[in-house]
C-alpha cells in the first residue's frame, strides 16, 4: 500500500495561486467524487480502489491518497486540470510526500508545526471537519483513517507534553497581544485592516479568534477586500474613505505595498478629537511605512512598527525552539508506529489466503470425522485420522518444496521450515 500527498501552502504559492485551488467544505464531497473517479479511468482501471481527502484552508491545500500503486502524476494533473493551470506550474509551487514523508507533513501539520504561527489550534479542526467530509463521501478507507487518527493523536500529544502553542512567532500573534495589553476587553473594540494581503490575511485570522466587535478590511481593490472580509463576517470599505472613517476604530492594522504614508498625523489628529482622545492602537507592518512616523509622537496613540514588533516575536525564542524538538520527537515516534502498522497491512492478503486455506482444511477434516462416527468408529480412531489428516495437509506443500530445486534452494527451504515449525519454546 502506497501512501502520497500534493500540496502547496503559504510558503511555497503566492495566495492568487492558492485561491485557484480553495475549496469550501461543502465542495469537498463533489470534489473527491471527481478525483477518484479520474482514477478509474486512469491506467485501464489500475487505481479503482483510491481512498482521498482532501485539506483546504486559506493557507495551503493539500491531497492526501492511499492505493496499492501510487499516482502521483496523476494526482498533479487533475489538480492542474481543475485550477486551470499548467501541471509545471503547480509543480513549481508544490510539494510532493510519499510514504513516511506523507504522514510526517500530516503529523506536522496538524500538531501546527507547518502553520504561519507556530502551534496554531485552528488546523487541527480544519484538519477534523476535511476527514469527517473525505469519510461522509466514502472517500476514505482504512489507510487513510489510520494517517489522520494518528495524527489526531499526535496533535494531542503534542499541545499535552510540549509549550509549542504557547509560544506564537508572528508579529500578527504579536500584535494581539500588544492589543491586549491596552484594551481590557478585545470584544469591545473595532478594527481596521489596511491592506488585502498575506499579512493582513493572518493578522486578521488573529483578531478575528478574540471576537471584536467588528472588523472592517479597507482596500484598493474593493472586490478583493470583500472576498477577505466575507471570511470574517467583516465589512469592506475603499482606500479612499479612510479619512472620513478612522476615528470609528479603536485598532488600525496596516500592510500594503504603497511607496508613500496612506495615514498621515493630521489625519490622526482629528480622528482622535472625534474620538475625544480615547486612546487608538496602530500596527504599521509595511515597509516602507504606511503611518507617518510622527504619529508615534501622539499622546494617545500607540504606535507600533515592524521593527517594534520583531523584539518581542524574539522573547522566547529559546522556549520555542525547545518545544518544537520535544514535538519533533513525538512526530518521529508517530511516523515510525504508523509505517509499521503500513508495513503490516502489506501482509493482510497473505494473513487471509492461509486463514482461508487452513479453514478449507479444517472443515473437510471435520466432514470426513463426522462420517466416521456416523459409521461406528471408535472415537479414538477418528481423532488420530482428524489429527493426522490436518498436519499432512498442513505439512505437504513444505514437504514439496523441500524435495523441489537445486542444492541452494533446498538449503535456503530447509531454513526457513526450521525456523517456522521447529522453533524451542521459552
Amino acid at each position: 500500500m502506497s501512501v502520497w500527498a500534493l500540496g502547496l501552502n503559504h510558503t511555497t504559492a503566492p495566495l492568487d495561486l492558492r485561491g485557484r485551488f480553495a475549496f469550501a467544505l461543502d465542495q469537498i464531497a463533489p470534489t473527491l467524487h471527481s478525483l477518484r473517479s479520474s482514477f478509474e479511468g486512469a491506467g485501464r482501471g489500475r487505481h479503482p480502489q483510491v481512498e482521498a481527502a482532501i485539506i483546504s484552508t486559506c493557507n495551503r491545500t493539500e491531497i492526501y491518497c492511499a492505493a496499492d500503486h501510487m499516482a502521483l502524476d496523476h494526482t498533479v494533473g487533475w489538480l492542474a486540470q481543475s485550477g486551470g493551470v499548467s501541471p509545471a506550474l503547480l509543480r513549481s509551487h508544490a510539494y510532493t510526500l510519499h510514504d513516511d514523508e506523507a504522514a510526517r507533513h500530516a503529523f506536522r501539520v496538524a500538531s501546527g508545526l507547518d502553520s504561519m504561527v507556530l502551534g496554531e489550534a485552528q488546523i487541527l479542526g480544519q484538519m477534523k471537519d476535511a476527514i469527517r467530509a473525505a469519510e461522509t463521501a466514502g472517500a476514505l478507507g482504512s489507510t487513510l483513517n489510520q494517517l489522520f487518527q494518528r495524527s489526531f493523536a499526535v496533535a494531542k500529544e503534542v499541545r499535552t507534553a510540549t509549550e509549542v502553542g504557547a509560544h506564537s512567532i508572528s508579529m500578527a500573534a504579536a500584535s494581539v497581544r500588544l492589543a491586549a495589553q491596552l484594551f481590557e476587553d478585545l470584544q469591545q473594540t473595532r478594527v481596521l485592516f489596511v491592506g488585502a494581503g498575506e499579512m493582513i490575511d493572518l493578522a486578521a485570522t488573529h483578531f478575528a479568534a478574540r471576537q471584536p466587535k467588528s472588523i472592517v478590511i479597507a482596500n484598493r481593490t474593493l472586490e478583493r477586500g470583500e472576498k477577505l472580509a466575507s471570511r470574517f463576517g467583516g465589512e469592506a470599505m475603499r482606500l479612499a474613505e479612510l479619512p472620513a472613517r478612522l476615528a470609528e476604530f479603536d485598532i488600525v492594522v496596516s500592510c500594503t505595498s504603497s511607496t508613500l504614508p496612506l495615514i498621515g498625523l493630521g489625519a490622526v489628529e482629528r480622528a482622535l478629537k472625534q474620538r475625544k482622545h480615547r486612546p487608538m492602537f496602530m500596527v504599521d507592518l509595511a515597509v516602507p511605512r504606511d503611518i507617518e512616523p510622527e504619529v508615534k509622537k501622539l499622546e494617545d496613540v500607540y504606535l507600533y512598527t515592524v521593527d517594534d514588533l520583531a523584539q518581542v516575536v524574539q522573547q522566547g525564542q529559546a522556549s520555542r525552539q525547545a518545544a518544537v524538538a520535544q514535538a519533533e520527537v513525538i512526530i518521529d515516534a508517530g511516523v515510525q508506529s504508523f509505517m509499521h502498522w503500513l508495513d503490516q497491512r502489506d501482509s493482510v492478503p497473505l494473513i487471509q489466503q492461509l486463514n482461508a486455506q487452513a479453514d478449507d482444511w479444517r472443515a473437510a477434516e471435520l466432514a470426513r470425522a463426522r462420517k466416521m462416527l456416523a459409521k461406528g468408529e471408535d472415537i479414538d480412531t477418528v481423532l488420530q485420522a482428524l489429527s493426522r489428516g490436518l498436519t499432512q495437509k498442513m505439512l505437504h506443500g513444505a514437504m514439496a518444496e523441500l524435495h523441489a530445486g537445486d542444492a541452494a534452494a533446498r538449503e535456503q527451504t530447509a531454513q526457513t521450515l526450521s525456523r517456522l515449525f521447529l522453533r524451542k519454546e521459552r
